[in-house]
């Protein structure tokens, strides 16, 4: 198991056969773990603060799935943590082979492999070293994105809760490069968010037109076939995109994949509810203990109730403040 495998980070550190790299890098994430605590206000617990080495590229391969006319994620539903919308395997061979069965069940299917994911507070997650590899940005983000599932977590709710855990690793990675970041590093930050607002912008339009016509009254034949076409439609877009003045190759791999409705879903549970979270932040002068209050209130209200605070929030509205109240 991942527990028993890990050593505080603090030993690894003092070891002098340690590869320097690996010091380096785990130097960086004391440092992260600190400023989490002390500027995120995120829980200051023992999470990150051992170093574990899996053997393996990935910690889990998590299966994604949507019905073939469908935009929404199927969800599995477990004891501990509620309803989520994939399903993790511990090995690659095991994802693939339950993939394959739900397309044989006519399912649009996507394996991913994921390199950290959160005990959520359970347990006191290790610094793993499959991810220990990244760049400071990439550290950042992760920590920060794994910690914020600590200070609150929705049963059933995966696009809450990464939407969540995204708007708070955006705050947190623009903060740490405005205090230790060079302008070259603070250059790179802003050009790297511009590129993912582009990709995910482009994912979502072309998954609200893949919404629109699952719901209307078309023949499913004529559906599989406009469908194609919006898939189609989405990678010639990318292309001219890429054509242009923003250098996107970081998505080549991404669209190299089968475009399918369980791929377009892995961008939007992290992207979906994003805005209306920094807008909630923003009204708050980016306090982050207001924000987390708030958040965890709203995470209390029934589904449907929350969504409409989120969605005014979204845009920009006050209103959204009363029904907080």
């Amino acid at each position: 198991g991942v527990i028993h495998r890990s050593q505080p980070i603090s030993k690894v550190i003092a070891n002098p056969d340690i590869d320097p790299k690996l010091k380096h890098s785990l130097t960086k994430v004391v440092q992260l773990r600190e400023f989490a605590s002390r500027e995120l206000k995120l829980p200051d617990n023992l999470s990150y603060t051992s170093y574990a080495d899996l053997e393996r590229p990935f910690v889990v391969w998590n299966v994604f799935a949507a019905p073939e006319l469908s935009v929404k994620l199927k969800e599995w539903c477990f004891v501990q943590v509620g309803c989520v919308n994939y399903r993790g395997f511990f090995s690659q061979e095991s994802a693939e082979r339950y993939a394959e069965e739900l397309r044989k069940e006519g399912y649009d299917v996507h394996v991913g492999g994921i390199r950290a994911y959160s005990t959520l507070g359970w347990f006191s997650d290790p610094v793993l070293n499959t991810f220990i590899g990244y760049s400071e940005m990439d550290l950042a983000r992760l920590i920060f994105h794994e910690l914020a599932h600590q200070v609150m977590y929705v049963s059933g709710d995966t696009v809450f809760n990464e939407s969540f855990a995204t708007a708070v690793e955006h705050e947190g990675v623009k903060r740490w490069f405005e205090r230790s970041g060079t302008a070259t590093e603070q250059i790179a930050l802003a050009a790297r968010q511009e590129r993912e607002t582009i990709f995910t912008g482009l994912v979502l339009k072309h998954r609200k037109r893949l919404q629109e016509l699952f719901q209307s009254n078309l023949s499913d034949t004529e559906k599989r076939a406009r469908k194609a076409h919006i898939f189609d439609e989405l990678r010639a877009e990318f292309l001219h995109l890429k054509a242009g003045q923003n250098d996107l190759s970081s998505y080549d791999r991404w669209f190299s994949q089968s475009l399918n409705n369980a791929l377009l879903a892995t961008v939007s549970i992290y992207t979906q509810l994003l805005p209306a979270f920094q807008g909630i932040l923003k009204q708050h002068d980016q306090d982050m203990e207001r924000f987390f209050d708030t958040v965890t209130k709203l995470s209390k209200l029934p589904k449907h109730e929350r969504n409409l605070i989120l969605q005014k929030a979204a845009e920009g509205s006050q209103s959204w403040k009363t029904a907080e109240q």
